[in-house]
């Protein structure tokens, strides 16, 4: 019997292509917020800040336009950083792939045993697996250092690189100008 104009009640389950190419569009969402390398490093943008709070300000201000960048840089430090400890390479990258899988990724709510986990549970537990993980491999020292370098760089880019080729916009936060220099309007 055909049934015409009619809504399906229920719906297939998405299948793993489906579910990678959500996940490659989520990335891609995510990486769009990046900005452009070029812009991040020109050399005409950096100079001495006028006293502490005007470095406080650009650091405020960088770290708000350009922290996808700068996220991509801390993880760069770290993972090179991990080159020498193989086994903790590999417990870092399945930790990453833990993360975008079962927080980052996710369109649909975790249910376990008919109950419905909440982000906050997936968040706590997850950081515990990390620390708890990574203090397995004996490299936790080299972590935190990889990390505390990586925080250094990014907070003396921060606080050098100056603020007037951005601009803020109320919709959307912050723009850049265009390399010739004009303000977006």
């Amino acid at each position: 019997m055909t049934t015409y104009g009619t809504i399906p009640t229920s719906s297939s389950p998405p299948t793993n292509l489906e579910y990678i190419t959500r996940a490659k569009e989520r990335i891609k969402a995510g990486l769009g917020t990046r900005r452009p390398w070029k812009l991040m490093f020109t050399l005409r943008s950096f100079n001495l800040p006028s006293g502490f709070p005007d470095a406080v300000s650009r650091v405020k201000t960088n770290i708000g336009f350009f922290q996808m960048n700068y996220a991509i840089l801390i993880l760069i430090v770290l993972f090179l950083s991990l080159l020498w400890h193989p086994i903790s390479l590999i417990v870092f990258v399945a930790l990453m792939a833990a993360w975008l899988f079962l927080y980052f990724l996710r369109d649909e709510p975790i249910v376990l045993f008919g109950k419905l986990v909440s982000d906050q549970i997936i968040l706590v537990l997850m950081l515990i697996l990390t620390v708890v993980l990574l203090l397995f491999t004996g490299a936790i020292l080299n972590i935190l250092i990889a990390v505390l370098i990586g925080v250094v760089v990014v907070l003396v880019h921060a606080a050098f690189r100056n603020t007037h080729d951005l601009l803020l916009d109320q919709e959307e936060g912050l723009l850049f100008s265009p390399p010739g220099g004009a303000p977006v309007s």
